[in-house]
């Protein structure tokens, strides 16, 4: 196979997978975001975690909440736990590397906030800790995950959320979930500034 075909077979796996996930995701998005929004019209913020590319989506999130997505608005209190190297260093260090997200939720997390947990396999142990950590502080979770849900899914409660890409690829998976991520953010700003024409 030539190098050009390789591209087009790549973006029509990526097209395909995110075919096939739109019809369960679609409403579970919508779901998301006003969970979103609920959270913050309370006064709660959202708290982002994962791991390599799930991180860099976990600062992504956190950076179109706290900044802006498309549309000119207030900044939204959103951090990612990925970011401190100290405090993820000193706890990695000093307790365990399962530890550093579920320590800093244990400290800075109240009930109402929202958890944005993203592992691709759903089976992260610092994931998986962080998401016992928010149900143990009475935070909602909204859980981006891949191939069967993993651990993270059997943890999560009614009220929780699960945004599973149906893929066994990390490359598509991570691809879908950058995308739920704009769809959160679009619909977090239509709902908080209505309807943008």
């Amino acid at each position: 196979m030539n190098l050009e075909a390789r591209v087009q077979l790549l973006f029509e796996e990526s097209i395909e997978t995110k075919r096939r996930c739109l019809p369960r995701l679609q409403q579970p998005l919508v779901t998301a975001a006003s969970l979103v929004v609920e959270s913050l019209l309370a006064g709660g913020k959202v708290m982002s975690c994962g791991n390599g590319g799930s991180a860099a989506d976990a600062q992504h999130f956190s950076s179109e909440m706290l900044n802006r997505f498309e549309r000119e608005r207030p900044g939204l209190p959103a951090f990612a736990l990925t970011t401190d190297s100290s405090t993820l260093t000193s706890i990695a260090n000093d307790y365990a590397y399962s530890e550093v997200f579920a320590k800093q939720i244990a400290a800075l997390g109240h009930p109402g906030d929202v958890l944005l947990a993203i592992s691709t396999s759903g089976d992260s142990l610092n994931v998986v800790r962080a998401v016992e950590t928010a149900k143990e502080q009475q935070m909602k979770v909204i859980a981006l995950t891949g191939r069967d849900g993993g651990r993270i899914a059997g943890l999560l409660h009614e009220e929780d959320i699960e945004l599973r890409a149906d893929s066994d690829s990390t490359a598509r998976v991570q691809e879908v979930h950058l995308l739920c991520i704009h769809c959160i953010c679009d619909l977090v700003d239509n709902l908080l500034l209505g309807t943008d024409a």
